[in-house]
């Protein structure tokens, strides 16, 4: 059986600038999807550059360097969702968000959900915030500072995994944790390959507080997750994983789906009752 995909960006996330709804939702049509979730991004965060700002996307970049991210325009996401409910009747097709930092950002979070909106809302980490203040993409965290490379990643993924766990234990806005690996990304090649056993303990403290809350994992494909990480959650007591491919495009809908599902499966998960359900613990 393919899993959902309940993790999908088209056109209405500021970084998906190949990201269309509608060749999405034919896409998945096409190879048999049973449904998809767009969860676009609703990042409230703004970020210091360390360098140039990633080429075509939509956000305002201050004379101070700042990185602000757009508003996410939910009626015409809303609109264009209903449009292609209708165009694709054989495809349930979810609503949804990305919440960028949710815990940072309890107003605006708030304010946003209040529309009851949204079937799937994800939260999520991209940033940590620095000693004196600032705000960091994982990826320019990796480049900053005057440690020994190797010495300078670690320090910043044991800070993006602490940065999860307080997420998740602060904010309750969300239903599924979206890529708690995303800081291994953009590992830098010069810090050496990254083994995640290495950071077992910090991976497991993440986890062990989501599944206090009885929430759902999220097994990203872009990455992809990796194996050990899903026993941990298993290990952990997680009752349930969710798919999602991170798509930004729509050649990427699903990439990778059946090797994470066989991997999920030998894990000790199994699909749930109908095709568009989490799986959950076997």
């Amino acid at each position: 059986m393919v899993p959902p995909d309940g993790h999908v960006h088209s056109e209405w996330s500021w970084d998906a600038v190949e990201g269309s709804m509608e060749r999405t939702c034919a896409r998945a049509v096409e190879i048999g999807l049973p449904c998809v979730a767009f969860t676009e991004h609703a990042d409230f965060t703004r970020w210091t550059l360390s360098g140039a700002p990633p080429p075509g996307v939509r956000a305002q970049v201050t004379e101070d360097g700042m990185f602000v991210p757009p508003a996410f325009d939910v009626a015409g996401y809303l609109e264009c969702l209903q449009r292609c409910r209708e165009r694709f009747p054989e495809l349930r097709i979810l609503s949804g968000v990305e919440l960028g930092e949710p815990h940072w950002h309890v107003t605006e979070s708030t304010r946003l959900l209040d529309t009851g909106a949204f079937d799937r809302i994800l939260g999520s980490v991209h940033s940590i915030r620095t000693g004196d203040g600032r705000f960091l993409e994982v990826g320019d965290a990796y480049r900053v500072g005057e440690a020994d490379p190797a010495g300078r990643a670690a320090d910043v993924l044991r800070a993006y995994l602490a940065e999860a766990a307080r997420m998740v234990r602060a904010s309750d806005t969300f239903a599924v944790l979206a890529h708690v690996d995303y800081a291994l990304r953009s590992w830098p090649a010069e810090a050496g390959p990254c083994d995640p056993a290495m950071f077992e303990e910090e991976f497991r403290e993440v986890l062990r507080a989501l599944a206090d809350t009885s929430r759902a994992l999220e097994v990203n494909t872009k990455g992809p997750l990796r194996p050990e990480i899903v026993r941990w959650w298993y290990d952990v007591g997680g009752d349930a994983v969710s798919f999602g491919s991170d798509a930004h495009d729509p050649a990427a809908l699903a990439r990778g789906f059946p090797a994470a599902a066989a991997m999920v499966q030998a894990c000790g998960f199994r699909p749930g009752r109908h095709p568009y359900d989490l799986w959950v613990r076997a």
